[in-house]
């Protein structure tokens, strides 16, 4: 079985597969996959499907709609002697055994590259493309949900971000500044504010020979950040923006723009 839960929710087996776009069961079984083979107590996943307004008779209520999952799951494993979703000591819990799921895979991917400082700039570069490539949107398809799996989402797309700025920064070590402009250029349009990636933007324009518009990406995220949030950029930023005036050698394509982020000018 493959569970699929970045840009939509579905669950395939075989030829055999079933979509979830929201709603009651998809509540609950984005709550039971962000368990990741958990028990989930009955008033946990209450409060992931109703919050504070809970029906009346609302176990009955959760377990019809459990029952329902229950019975798409069965029939996408007709093979399968026992069922996926399981009661136990007053809650539920999705057997994810024998399941492949994309978030726990990418979760545990990049980590894996994390955790292993020794890695060639090239084989960090191969292994996050691969597994940045599972990411295909929001979480759970961007389908209304409970807490739990709102956390969980969240944690799924801070370690997105972190995975994207530890491939660029090995990917400019490779000198594939021009490459990655383009992939820079929409992330900083598009996402919240995002000092590293206008960093990483700035020195790959600026070894692009794009100096003029390296410094246009560091005075239209200072004034999006003033008129947003009231601040100013942060002496990391600053600190490129001086180094690119200055032409400073740790911009050059052999040279170690990280080492900017630390240096108080």
């Amino acid at each position: 079985m493959n569970i699929w839960i970045m840009g939509q929710m579905l669950i395939e087996s075989g030829h055999r597969s079933t979509r979830f776009r929201g709603g009651m069961q998809g509540a609950l079984l984005a709550a039971l996959i962000s368990a990741q083979g958990q028990i989930m107590p009955f008033g946990t996943l209450s409060e992931e499907l109703w919050g504070g307004r809970q029906p009346d008779g609302m176990e009955n209520a959760l377990q019809a709609h459990a029952s329902r999952l229950r019975r798409k799951l069965r029939a996408l494993e007709p093979e399968r002697a026992e069922a996926r979703l399981v009661a136990r000591a007053g809650g539920y819990r999705l057997d994810l055994d024998g399941a492949a799921t994309d978030a726990i895979t990418f979760a545990s991917e990049v980590a894996a590259v994390q955790a292993d400082p020794g890695l060639p700039p090239a084989v960090v570069s191969q292994r996050l493309r691969a597994v940045l490539s599972l990411w295909r949107g929001q979480v759970f398809g961007g389908a209304p949900v409970g807490m739990i799996a709102q956390a969980w989402a969240a944690r799924l797309s801070a370690v997105r971000i972190a995975a994207l700025e530890m491939l660029f920064d090995n990917e400019l070590k490779l000198g594939l500044h021009s490459a990655i402009v383009p992939e820079l250029s929409a992330l900083v349009r598009s996402e919240a504010l995002n000092e590293r990636w206008c960093e990483q933007l700035m020195v790959a324009l600026y070894r692009s020979g794009r100096q003029a518009e390296a410094l246009g990406v560091y005075q239209r995220m200072r004034q999006q950040m003033n008129e947003e949030l009231g601040v100013d950029p942060s002496p990391m930023l600053r600190n490129h923006e001086r180094a690119i005036l200055a032409h400073d050698d740790g911009l050059l394509i052999h040279g170690d723009h990280r080492l900017l982020r630390a240096v108080a000018r």
